[in-house]
């Protein structure tokens, strides 16, 4: 249960090869930007159907092709010179603002205030600089953590890291304030051949020895661990028996088999190191940024929590739904929600929303085409009327009459300086977006244009579909011959 382009045509599995690069778009597009995958689907579908009368009227594909060529870089320039605007990326209230209108769309409109906190929030913490290179990472250390039960209201963003774990001893604290962290990748048990070993034994005294070097080695270990003081330890292999009964001894809580990806974001919040060896631990592998650890019960799992960090470079998205459906479509959502963040913070101009955007360009490459001669212009001119499938969209979603708002939106946008009419998308009438309020970044609509009308050119360049299926046919005679490979050769699919 979905609206999220992308998740949709995943699941979809088609044989035609031009169907097959519509699907790629979608995914092209979400991993790129994260947001947008249904318009890059409905206006590549649009460029390739504006295209269509010029096939039939036997212009040859390349003249379209360099005419859809000039026209998109023509849209990236006018969109980036006369009808983005530059934002301030540390203002808070504009940027829940921007996050607000992604989320407008989607099955969270109704927490939206909640979502767009949470998505900020995550985007800015994870944000790191580096030589003056910003990099946000945001799937490797936002992490959604879902569990079912409880309310929307109840989800936030955790300073900090939460995993599915409980301690390995009951008898270690369940919760320490300023704890001390060592992240271990190496297992605290004994380590046993690579290969199989045999060994002979020949007085009964030496199988009591072999135990006993089992032992010390367990206790070394634990003693290297116990040197540096730690409160808390996280290891990504396993606790032996004995080594907790150490670790119980001295007051040391441990926590056992967590996954690599969780290792790295703990490092990351509480400013450790993860250390292969036990003999290796020095002073500065050593985490203190964290204010506090503790282990709730959440349902009917423990779930342990490092919270209150200082600076944490990482951070868990707690959410909490009814049903595991909607935690599901939730994630879309906010995933979505943070790549807006990120891309904002990345490369920071808006582009009005709303459909107003696509009409300001369209109007703008109708006036453009004017200055060119020859056959390309008609194809050129085209694109601009294939843009206007995005309003033409928004007003027919819902349920208003489509050409006489399209007509009055292309009167609006006539005027200069009018480029921020567009569609509200619950009336299907026309508004100014800056009063309205919904922006987009830049990166994603620049990226939208690009990867369809790219696509369009490439499904244009096709000439023909030569698919070699082998198809048995029954003579009704009871013996089967095989038909020769069937071409199937639509014009320029």
């Amino acid at each position: 249960m979905t609206n999220d382009g992308n998740a949709i045509l995943r699941e979809i599995q088609v044989q035609h090869p031009a169907a097959k690069s519509m699907i790629e778009i979608a995914r092209t597009q979400d991993e790129e930007v994260g947001d947008g995958t249904t318009s890059v689907i409905i206006l590549a579908g649009e460029m390739l159907s504006v295209a269509e009368q010029f096939l039939e009227e036997e212009m040859h594909p390349t003249v379209i092709i360099s005419a859809y060529r000039q026209a998109l870089e023509d849209i990236i320039e006018i969109l980036r010179d006369n009808i983005s605007v530059a934002v301030d990326v540390s203002d808070r209230e504009q940027m829940l603002k921007i996050i607000r209108s992604c989320v407008g769309t989607k099955f969270i409109k109704k927490w939206s205030d909640l979502a767009c906190q949470i998505a900020l929030d995550a985007t800015s913490t994870v944000a790191m600089e580096d030589n003056g290179h910003r990099e946000i990472d945001i799937k490797r250390y936002a992490k959604v953590e879902k569990i079912p039960g409880g309310t929307m209201e109840d989800s936030k963003v955790l300073r900090g890291v939460m995993l599915n774990k409980d301690v390995t001893h009951p008898k270690m604290k369940r919760k320490i304030k300023n704890p001390r962290i060592i992240l271990l990748d190496c297992s605290l048990e004994y380590k046993k051949g690579e290969s199989q070993t045999n060994i002979e034994i020949s007085k009964e005294t030496d199988f009591a020895k072999i135990l006993e070097l089992e032992e010390q080695y367990i206790q070394q270990i634990c003693e290297d661990v116990i040197r540096v003081k730690p409160d808390l330890i996280f290891t990504e292999k396993g606790v032996s028996d004995l080594a907790q009964h150490f670790l119980v001894k001295a007051g040391i809580t441990a926590i056992r088999r967590v996954r690599k990806s969780d290792n790295n974001r703990i490092a990351r919040a509480v400013g450790a190191t993860v250390v292969n060896r036990t003999d290796e631990l020095k002073e500065d592998d050593v985490g203190t940024q964290c204010g506090l650890f503790e282990i709730q019960n959440i349902g009917d799992e423990y779930f342990t929590f490092l919270t209150e960090c200082q600076n944490p470079k990482a951070c868990t998205i707690l959410l909490r739904g009814a049903s595991k459906d909607i935690l599901a479509e939730v994630e879309r959502n906010l995933q979505d929600a943070m790549n807006v963040a990120r891309n904002v913070m990345v490369d920071p101009r808006l582009v009005p929303g709303g459909g107003a955007g696509e009409m300001a360009l369209a109007q703008a490459l109708n006036e453009k085409a004017k200055l060119i001669t020859g056959v390309s212009q008609w194809p050129y001119r085209a694109v601009s009327r294939a843009l206007e499938i995005v309003p033409r969209t928004l007003i027919q979603n819902c349920g208003a009459n489509t050409i006489r708002t399209i007509t009055a939106l292309r009167a609006k946008h006539v005027s200069a300086g009018n480029t921020s009419w567009g569609i509200d998308g619950e009336t299907g009438t026309i508004v100014d977006m800056n009063d309205f309020g919904i922006w987009e970044p830049f990166s994603v609509k620049a990226q939208t244009y690009k990867t369809a009308i790219e696509t369009a050119i490439l499904l244009l360049r096709i000439d023909d579909i030569v698919s070699g299926t082998k198809k048995q046919i029954d003579n009704g005679s009871g013996g089967g011959g095989e038909a020769a490979p069937q071409t199937s050769a639509p014009d320029a699919e």
